[in-house]
């Protein structure tokens, strides 16, 4: 039986992340044997968003569901696209088996590991950390002004630049500034 074919069958003929039936075709999860155990079976939607890296958050809410799959590449895939989307909430109620999140793990881009995030007293911001904004920020888009003295929980690194953070203020996803941030 082909790995497609096998595929197919495993997922009842729609992508094993979203449920979409739309083009769909076969995705190895690297590191990978090419092996259907390590390789999912996704639409064209979820394909060329992971392909290029370009992450539409409202299109992967369907992760929720996805990253309970008890099929290893499937979760190994909604781990990582959770990590990458920055949403540690989800990420830290995954279970995985010491061998799936080592792969898991493997398939994570490094990039921020040498570049050092500080906050306005020159203390380093890891990524988890609560911060707290030290001057009125107007949030550009949002149409809100993140006050003063805000915490903000569970921040993310941005990749390859030091100078900012993501983090969820009044529910909304921003980007700041660290210079406009203490560590809590």
């Amino acid at each position: 039986m082909s790995i497609e074919k096998e595929l197919i069958a495993r997922s009842g003929d729609k992508c094993e992340l979203c449920g979409s039936q739309d083009g769909l075709s076969v995705l190895e999860v690297a590191p990978s044997d090419a092996s259907a155990q390590q390789s999912i079976y996704v639409c064209s939607t979820c394909k060329s968003q992971i392909e290029s890296g370009e992450l539409d958050e409202s299109h992967f809410n369907c992760l929720n569901d996805a990253m309970w799959s008890e099929t290893p590449a499937v979760a190994v895939m909604s781990y990582r696209l959770l990590n990458k989307l920055g949403r540690q909430d989800l990420v830290d109620m995954m279970y995985m088996e010491d061998d799936i999140k080592a792969w898991a793990d493997a398939g994570l881009e490094s990039g921020s590991d040498d570049l050092k995030y500080i906050d306005s007293n020159g203390v380093e911001i890891l990524a988890g950390d609560t911060v707290v904004i030290i001057k009125d920020l107007e949030v550009k888009g949002a149409g809100f002004t993140a006050k003063r003295g805000t915490a903000v929980r569970n921040v993310t690194l941005v990749p390859n630049d030091p100078t900012h953070i993501e983090g969820r203020v009044n529910g909304v996803k921003i980007h700041i500034l660290t210079k406009f941030l203490k560590k809590q």
